[in-house]
């Protein structure tokens, strides 16, 4: 338990900020919003002098890879990265740990099935490219205080947008619509629980790493058409999935996760939440 460790949290108000946030303030820890726009230098240089944390989770960004704003997702992820990093130097001496939430995404094309850290990134949209470019800036900053750039896979749970995937299924089933319109059923990709994703954010603040790269996985994927069957058990209903070239790629490659070789030497955690648990955990609530 940690008592009195003020954490900062960009984007606490988010989908994942939220319930690091709860999972955080169980565990002793003071969370606070930075309460301005990252693009707003000079609040961002404001509020965290005021503030002076001890812990810094930066969360906030466009997350949505889709987003077709190419501007807006360079200027929030990377210079409002840049503006909070340059604001933390006025109070280095007091961090104990920033992490940086950069992307899967950033993998892009590379022509492997289980993704390690050292694989040399080939990102494939503006918003893996936005994040990959982010991590080179960050370290400009790795002599200055102890960074980790975290990788996360795709994770889920409640208060996700429905824009996503596993959201927009469940919102499909919870509608009681007949029919959905999906890519490749046969595709197999980590679909982690955001309970377990907190859990490991938790775990590598308090970590010795630093100055680094891991990836937030549990190297277990799924297949589409498997979360399809188990949601029509959850729900009792049989829904008609129909395909879609335009939700698919020709090159996909049919089963990707991450590697957990890395996280596990970290931290040694265990996720808890199977695909069965997070899509019941979201379909009733």
């Amino acid at each position: 338990m940690v008592s009195h460790s003020r954490v900062l949290i960009t984007g606490m108000n988010g989908f994942t900020g939220v319930h690091l946030s709860k999972a955080l303030t169980i565990q002793g820890f003071e969370c606070i919003t930075l309460g301005c726009d990252l693009l707003n230098r000079n609040l961002v240089f404001n509020n965290v002098f005021k503030f002076k944390p001890d812990y810094v989770v930066h969360l906030a960004g466009i997350s949505f890879a889709a987003e077709l704003d190419f501007e807006a997702i360079y200027k929030v992820n990377i210079a409002g990265t840049v503006n909070l990093l340059d604001a933390l130097k006025q109070v280095k001496s007091g961090l104990k740990k920033v992490i940086l939430a950069s992307s899967a995404t950033v993998y892009g094309d590379v022509l492997e099935s289980r993704l390690a850290e050292q694989l040399y990134p080939k990102p494939v949209n503006h918003y893996g490219l936005s994040k990959f470019t982010m991590e080179h800036a960050a370290r400009i900053y790795y002599d200055e205080f102890p960074i980790i750039i975290t990788r996360p896979f795709n994770y889920t749970g409640i208060g996700h947008d429905n824009r996503f995937l596993i959201p927009k299924i469940i919102h499909t089933y919870k509608n009681n619509s007949p029919s959905i319109t999906l890519g490749n059923l046969n595709i197999s990709r980590e679909f982690n629980d955001v309970r377990d994703v907190v859990s490991v954010y938790r775990l590598l603040l308090l970590s010795e790493f630093k100055s680094g790269i891991v990836n937030i996985c549990s190297g277990k994927s799924i297949k589409l058409l498997k979360i399809i069957n188990i949601m029509n058990e959850i729900s009792g209903n049989t829904l008609k999935v129909y395909t879609s070239e335009k939700y698919s790629r020709s090159n996909e490659i049919k089963d990707l996760s991450g590697d957990c070789v890395k996280l596990n030497d970290l931290i040694n955690y265990t996720f808890k939440y199977n695909i069965e648990d997070t899509l019941k955990h979201m379909y009733e609530n």
